[in-house]
């Protein structure tokens, strides 16, 4: 899976097309909850328009909030999606101005307004990480904790057992199938390693 980036805070754009305020605000989701609850906060409650999207993983939703279909939530998501950017949250509010913007007027700038705001804002990479456990004999727990340090692996958590260590780890999921080998290789096979479910954490 590749790296992507997500946001290291929230950040504002604001700007006037054709007498219309547009203003959007974006910060970091890690699930839809998170999304709602940032559209609930960001969306101002004396404006009609306040049109939003968001990307979680696989998990995404949008909503034109009152103006004509596909014009302004489909845009800010797709800006969201332009720019390599996960776990994100954008609202964008909408003044009427008394003219006029037509279809393709909105969704330049709905869509616009979103991206700029995300090319301001301040970045961090986002790192997809899975999740191993391991049990090695204890002659090979030091060779298994040099092997964690080289692989960027975190030890969540451990225990000793009659035969050895079990040992529960994340780390990136670019460096499994290489710490995987090398556990085999240090151990001469006799390392018993289970796969667990992938997370995803950010990455300063």
């Amino acid at each position: 899976m590749a790296e992507m980036e997500t946001l290291a805070g929230s950040a504002e754009f604001e700007q006037v097309i054709k007498k219309s305020r547009f203003l959007a605000r974006a910060g970091r989701c890690r699930d839809e909850t998170a999304a709602m609850a940032f559209v609930e906060q960001a969306g101002d409650p004396d404006c009609r328009h306040n049109c939003w999207a968001f990307r979680a993983g696989d998990v995404y939703r949008f909503d034109d909030a009152g103006e004509p279909g596909g014009t302004a939530g489909q845009p800010i998501l797709q800006a969201i999606d332009n720019q390599g950017l996960d776990q994100v949250v954008v609202v964008v509010s909408r003044w009427f101005g008394g003219i006029r913007l037509g279809a393709g007027g909105l969704v330049r700038a709905y869509g616009g307004t979103a991206a700029e705001c995300l090319r301001l804002a301040s970045r961090r990479k986002l790192v997809h990480r899975v999740g191993l456990r391991i049990l090695a004999p204890f002659a090979s727990i030091d060779s298994v904790h040099h092997l964690m340090e080289r692989h960027d692996a975190v030890k969540q958590a451990e225990n000793y057992t009659a035969t050895g260590v079990e040992m529960t780890l994340q780390l990136p999921e670019r460096m499994r199938g290489k710490l995987i080998r090398e556990l085999n290789e240090v151990t001469r096979g006799q390392v018993h390693i289970h796969e667990q479910g992938a997370t995803e954490t950010g990455e300063y």
